[in-house]
């Protein structure tokens, strides 16, 4: 009987042992973790995630769609209002097919459309950083959105119509850095979600892909290669500064993607933003740029008297200004854009440059909502068609509401 209970005992311990073992062998490794911390910062997760900066991924940010305010869900590893009770599977389905683990469907402002080219590699790897944060109870909010988009239940219609599930698929015409940056702008960067145009149905036009939107009351750019509103004139040098300090020789980051820089692409590795520029300066424009007619005389005359009292101590008769303190205004892809978004707000608000590692230092334009509609439309005008620009005509009513969506 001894014997009997003895051996019993062995087999138990050898058993545990085993499982222990099975268990420790199931844990990340350090280098796993450390990459996926890589890719969530690729991803900037944490700019959606966290509304509180002391609470980093534990969700509950607004975020206001066409459709109405969707909020971001709680990423840290509590069990009962996070992904700590998750499979890995679970994990993997939500991120690549948009599939929560109880079967309904996320609606399509988290960007799976875009997270469905990434590799399962790569998609554990962020659920391995994810799950060594620290845990925090924060529970989901419902949206809120207009009648009738907040049934769930539409999204496998939406989904059958616009998402197409499916990994990056490389070009094996191409370099290696070109893939890399393929993959990066049209997968885990999911650049298209603000640089796309979207449909009635807030489904990317892909036939106009990363050729601009508009974006919560700023324009997202074209990053294709338009000549005059696009990335054409932009080196592959250009892009790179760009991206890892918020600044160049021809613009600055503001508004949402100033979040970008400092949240993302700042703290990528060279590889992997010189990858990005070299896919961004190989796409051909993706849409005719539009024509454009110059405003008439009084106009110009109206717009040039404001920028001689308010904006050319800083950024010159001629519109020089000073690269990477105050950026230059002729041939700016931005100002010259279909949609002055980006540039009414500015003048509104004012600007805050970037500041980043390789780029600590600071500056800063005042607002000008002070001024008339008029006179905001004006030299709205006269900047964005003088010293060789071209852009279409803004007027004061395009000012006005400009105003409202402060």
């Amino acid at each position: 009987m001894r014997t009997i209970l003895a051996g019993s005992a062995l087999a138990g311990l050898a058993l545990c042992s085993a499982v222990a073992s099975v268990a420790r062998a199931a844990e990340p490794s350090p280098e796993l973790i450390a990459y996926g911390k890589t890719l969530v910062e690729a991803g900037d997760c944490a700019g959606c995630h966290t509304a509180d900066p002391a609470k980093p991924f534990a969700g509950g940010k607004r975020i206001d769609t066409p459709f109405g305010a969707i909020y971001s869900p709680n990423l840290t590893p509590d069990r009962d209002t996070g992904i700590g009770a998750w499979l890995d599977a679970d994990f993997v389905r939500a991120v690549r097919t948009g599939i929560a683990p109880d079967g309904s469907n996320y609606y399509p402002a988290f960007p799976y459309p875009y997270f469905t080219k990434m590799t399962k590699d790569d998609t554990l790897a962020i659920r391995a950083y994810l799950g060594t944060l620290a845990p925090v109870i924060s529970r989901n909010k419902p949206p809120e959105l207009r009648w009738p988009f907040g049934y769930r239940g539409l999204m496998r219609v939406w989904n059958a119509m616009y998402f197409k599930p499916g990994l990056f698929e490389p070009d094996q015409g191409k370099s290696a850095a070109w893939n890399r940056g393929g993959y990066l702008v049209t997968g885990l960067g999911h650049c298209g979600a603000c640089h796309t145009p979207k449909n009635y149905f807030g489904a990317d036009k892909s036939a106009q892909a990363l050729s601009g939107n508009e974006v919560g009351g700023w324009y997202a750019p074209r990053l294709d290669g338009a000549a005059r509103t696009g990335l054409q004139s932009w080196r592959e040098a250009d892009i790179t500064e760009y991206l890892q300090s918020g600044r160049n020789a021809r613009s600055h980051a503001g508004g949402p993607m100033a979040e970008v820089v400092v949240n993302s692409t700042s703290k990528m590795s060279d590889a992997d933003v010189r990858a990005i520029a070299v896919y961004l300066k190989s796409l051909p424009p993706a849409r005719r740029e539009s024509i454009v007619t110059a405003p008439d005389e009084a106009e110009m005359k109206a717009g040039q008297a404001v920028y001689a009292k308010l904006c050319i101590a800083c950024h010159e008769a001629d519109g020089s200004g000073a690269p990477r303190i105050y950026p230059p205004l002729p041939g700016n892809a931005l100002l010259q854009s279909v949609n002055p978004s980006s540039t009414l707000r500015i003048i509104l608000d004012g600007a805050h440059t970037v500041t980043t590692p390789r780029a600590p230092n600071t500056g800063e334009m005042p607002p000008y909502a002070k001024l008339s509609n008029e006179e905001i439309a004006a030299v709205t005008n006269y900047i964005r068609n003088s010293w060789g620009n071209a852009a279409p005509l803004v007027t004061a009513a395009q000012a006005a509401k400009a105003r409202k969506e402060e």
